[in-house]
Order: structure tokens, then C-alpha cells, then sequence
């Protein structure tokens, strides 16, 4: 019965029902039984009023609409508000953060950093450069049950803490690989430690072209001192509070998701290790170039966008 329903794409329960009912009454028993009537059809005002309802109020039991909330205020069934959300796009359950960046150079800026995505100068490299700070080796107070058929891998919801660190990035987009540096401490001097390593990790007759956030570190006298003696570096900033502008933020989640998240570390030494091997490994197999896909007009238009929608509501 299972495979039936399987290949019918019906549930087990509605085999039985079916076979019971053409065992009793034969061909005349697969006939649809009398109804009371047509199902109820929704009108253009009551599929209206869920729209508005959904967009515009908020449910006195909570902070966002539920399939069952607007069922219940709507006067309807869950399957027909399901099917009205669908057609409309809307999905109240989900929610997204974001912030608009007020940069009064944001055009410029995005413009030199996509111009570098989409079209990298000839006899240079261009350089996705940040730091992810304050990484905690983190071990957990008892050991963890591993993964086991039927059994999903388990561990305890609380935890050790053994130290921090920080780590400097600098993903190169024409080859996706990684040059990395992890610290104790993110300060101006570290940053220009990492300088120094990349000036020393890339081949010398090329300019290197760095895409930065606005972090204080990157603009100090002894770190404008260094670059002016070292004049194959050229920095180029993102917009404030547009950190999804620099590419290395994706490497970074990877990292987050592939070797921190789930790792268990009794000290910032295994930490670092587990970073530094992670590199290695990401370099030599699964390093891949940087595409970028959005033009500096469709960036810019959308948060003009933004900003008119906002600047409506208020």
C-alpha cells in the first residue's frame, strides 16, 4: 500500500479508503460521493482584506501573522490563506535585517570597488582585505554523541571558553585563494603586519589593489607612512555599513559554517591551527575566482530605492 501511495503521490490512509470502497460497491464505489455543495469560493474583497490585513495590522496575539492567526481574523481556512500569500509573494514568517548606508560618497565608492569586481586592471591584484575578530575556542562540558543512524550528532547546549582570536584575510578574486594571518589582538599595528606578509606573499612587479571597510586601523600616520614607501599598494574603501560590498565576507562565512561553527577547541592554539589548515586546504582544492554579477547602477538605484520607501513611511 505504501508504494501505491507512493507512486500516486497520495497517502497510504487514501489507498485503504479507496480499495475498501471498490471491494463494497465495485466500479460504481470509485464514483465521488454527493456533496453538500460547491466549496467556498474567496471574493475580491475577502482575498482583499487578508492582503491589507497582512501588509498594514499586526495580530493582538503577536508580533506577525501566522497561517492559523489570519485564518482565524480573515474567517477563513489556513489552505486559503496559504494560497493567497503564495500568489502575493508574501511571506510573514520571515524577516531579513538591513541598513541603508548614509556614506555621502556611497556612489563613488561603489563604483571604484565594482569597476575593480568586473573589469581587475591588467598586471595587478585585486584584494578583498578584512579582519573577523574576536573568534572564541570554544569546547563543550561533555563530550559529544556522534552521528549514528536514525541518530543526528548531539552536544551539549553549553560550553567552555578558552581565548580568542582574530584573524586578517585577503582573498585574491581572480583565484579565490586566501592569505591569512591570525592575531591576538586588532589593532593598527597587527594591520600592518599583515601588509608586510602580503607584500611578501605576492609577486613584486605587480600593483596590488586592496578593497577595505572604513576601520580606523586602516588609515593611521604609521600605516599611511608604510603605504607611501610602498606605492604598488592601493586601498580602495567600501561604503560605511556596506560590508556585503567586499567579497572576503563570503570566504568568511564559509569558514564560520565549515571549520568553527561545529569544531570543538580546548585552546586558542587548536583554534588557529584549525583556521590556518583550513586555508591550506581551501587553497590548494576548492579556491575558485570571484564573479560579480550586479553593475554599480543596480546597486545604486536600488538603495535610491530604499530610501524613497523609507522616507515615505516616516
Amino acid at each position: 500500500m505504501e508504494e501505491v501511495g507512493a507512486s500516486l503521490g497520495t497517502s497510504t490512509r487514501a489507498v485503504y479508503k479507496w480499495r475498501n470502497r471498490f471491494n463494497t460497491e465495485g466500479l460504481d464505489g470509485l464514483n465521488d460521493l454527493p456533496r453538500s455543495g460547491q466549496p467556498k469560493k474567496l471574493s475580491a474583497a475577502k482575498i482583499k482584506e487578508v492582503l491589507t490585513f497582512t501588509v498594514e495590522r499586526i495580530p493582538r496575539e503577536a508580533t506577525q501573522w501566522s497561517v492559523r492567526l489570519m485564518a482565524k481574523a480573515a474567517g477563513i481556512t489556513t489552505w486559503q490563506v496559504r494560497q493567497i500569500w503564495e500568489a502575493s509573494d508574501l511571506k510573514p514568517h520571515r524577516l531579513k535585517t538591513f541598513k541603508i548606508s548614509n556614506d555621502p560618497e556611497f556612489a563613488e565608492k561603489v563604483v571604484d570597488v565594482v569597476g575593480l569586481y568586473m573589469n581587475p586592471p591588467d598586471n595587478a591584484l585585486v584584494l578583498s582585505v578584512d579582519e573577523k575578530t574576536q573568534i572564541q575556542a570554544l569546547d563543550r562540558t561533555q563530550p559529544m554523541l556522534p552521528l549514528r543512524p536514525g541518530q543526528i550528532e548531539r552536544r551539549t547546549h553549553d560550553y567552555k571558553r578558552h581565548g580568542t582570536t582574530s584573524l586578517y584575510a585577503a582573498f585574491d578574486i581572480l583565484t579565490g585563494k586566501v592569505i591569512g594571518r591570525t592575531t591576538k589582538q586588532h589593532r593598527a599595528k597587527e594591520f600592518l603586519d599583515f601588509l608586510r606578509q602580503i607584500d611578501r606573499s605576492t609577486p613584486k612587479e605587480l600593483d596590488l589593489h586592496l578593497i577595505l571597510d572604513n576601520s580606523s586601523t586602516h588609515k593611521t600616520p604609521d600605516v599611511q607612512k608604510w603605504l607611501t614607501a610602498h606605492p604598488r599598494f592601493i586601498l580602495h574603501f567600501t561604503p560605511t555599513s556596506a560590508s556585503w560590498l567586499n567579497a572576503v565576507e563570503g570566504w568568511f562565512s564559509q569558514l564560520e559554517r565549515q571549520a568553527i561553527y561545529r569544531g570543538v577547541f580546548t585552546s586558542v592554539g587548536e583554534l588557529r591551527d584549525e583556521i590556518h589548515r583550513f586555508i591550506k586546504v581551501h587553497n590548494a582544492e576548492t579556491a575558485k575566482p570571484f564573479k560579480w554579477s550586479k553593475s554599480a547602477a543596480v546597486i545604486i538605484d536600488s538603495v535610491e530605492r530604499a530610501k524613497k520607501q523609507i522616507n515615505e513611511q516616516d
